[in-house]
């Protein structure tokens, strides 16, 4: 009989914890987002300085009010020309990333970001194409803005890459929905 009421008391906490876990962050929209972002991203190395374009699409959910996972990928949509008909595009993009956001009570929720990035790059040009890909620890901040309880906009400055003399940094504004 004991060992029965221990068993149905544990589960009602369970249960009564897991409500108290959904409204916690239905403040928030949800604790699940699905979103996409077009970042304006400068390339800058020795001698050469590009700005691209990239349209990305991301998932996520926040594990605590403050402590986010999300996963992105992406692609470029807009190419620089180096000069002598070389082009330098983002072919894709993707990485895993956490977020510490710093919950308030106001629609404007700042954040930061640190993760790892893969990216590809590629020079075409009249003698041919080269391809560099590679990865490299990926940091940044950003805010988020409540337009509705389901729907955020965000502003966002991400240093995606600092690899063998060339940066590559971005900032983006997107469009979130929370579930």
């Amino acid at each position: 009989m004991n060992r029965l009421f221990s068993f149905i008391s544990i589960a009602a906490l369970g249960t009564l914890s897991a409500t108290a876990s959904a409204d916690m962050y239905k403040s928030g929209g949800g604790s699940l987002y699905a979103g996409g972002n077009y970042t304006f991203v400068d390339v800058e190395g020795d001698g050469f300085d590009a700005d691209l374009g990239t349209l990305s699409a991301k998932v996520g959910g926040y594990v605590t009010p403050i402590l986010g996972l999300e996963a992105r990928a992406g692609f470029g949509v807009a190419d620089e020309d180096l000069g002598f008909g070389n082009d330098l595009s983002v072919n894709s993009f993707f990485g895993g990333y956490a977020t510490i956001n710093a919950v308030n009570e106001s629609p404007v929720t700042p954040y930061g970001i640190l993760g790892f990035t893969r990216y590809e790059l590629e020079v075409d040009g009249p003698l041919g194409s080269a391809k560099e890909d590679d990865s490299d620890l990926s940091y940044g901040v950003g805010v988020n803005i409540a337009l509705s309880e389901e729907l955020s906009g965000n502003l966002e400055y991400m240093r995606y890459a600092d690899k063998d003399d060339v940066t590559v940094d971005g900032i983006g504004l997107g469009l979130t929905v929370h579930f």
